[in-house]
C-alpha cells in the first residue's frame, strides 16, 4: 500500500480507498488474487491446474488410500487434514487466484471450496467425470436455501417504527 496515499486502483480500474478497513481488505484481496505463490506455496489458477498440482504433491500411497474409500467417506475423513491444508495453503479465507476462481463459480465458503476440490480429486483418481459444474450448482443452491431458512426462522430482535416486516 506504500505509494497509494490511501487510494489505489483495483483490477477493474476503480479506486479503492485504503484508509478504511473495507478498502484495505479489498486492496489486499485484489493483490492476492493475482499472485502465483503465497507464502512460498504455489496457488493453482483453476480446477485443472489444482488437479495437476495435487497429482504432483500428493504421494502415491496417499492417492491410493484416498481413492480406495467411498467418495463421501474420503471427503469427510480428510476434511480436517487434506481439506484444511487446501484452505490454509491456498488462501481460501484471505483470497487467492484459486479461491477467486471458485467464488466466480458460486462456491464462496472455504470449507465448501476444499470439499469440492477433494471430491473432484477423488473422482479424478478413480477415472470418473469430475462433475465440477454440478457440484458448484448444488453447493450454491444449498447455501441459498440455508440463508432463506435462517431468514424465515429468524426472531425479530427489535421493531423499528416505519419498517415493514415480512410476514
Amino acid at each position: 500500500m506504500i505509494g497509494c496515499l490511501g487510494l489505489c486502483l483495483s483490477l477493474h480500474g476503480q479506486q479503492i480507498d485504503t484508509t478504511t478497513y473495507q478498502g484495505k481488505y479489498e486492496y489486499e484481496y485484489q493483490r492476492r488474487i493475482r499472485m502465483t505463490h503465497i507464502n512460498g506455496t504455489y496457488i493453482p489458477r483453476d480446477l485443472s491446474d489444482a488437479m495437476a498440482h495435487l497429482d504432483r504433491v500428493v504421494e502415491d500411497a496417499g492417492k491410493r488410500r484416498f481413492a480406495a474409500q467411498p467418495e463421501d467417506v474420503a471427503v469427510r475423513k480428510m476434511h480436517f487434514s487434506f481439506g484444511r491444508w487446501m484452505v490454509v495453503n491456498w488462501g481460501f479465507y484471505e483470497g487467492s487466484r484459486l479461491s477467486h476462481f471458485l467464488k466466480k463459480k458460486g462456491i464462496s465458503y472455504p470449507d465448501d471450496m476444499a470439499a469440492v476440490l477433494m471430491r473432484c480429486y477423488h473422482r479424478k483418481l478413480n477415472q470418473k467425470p469430475l462433475g465440477f459444474d454440478e457440484l458448484a450448482t448444488e453447493i450454491e443452491e444449498m447455501r441459498r436455501k440455508e440463508v432463506e431458512q435462517r431468514l424465515q426462522q429468524g426472531d425479530i430482535i427489535e421493531r423499528q417504527p416505519g419498517k415493514v416486516e415480512k410476514q
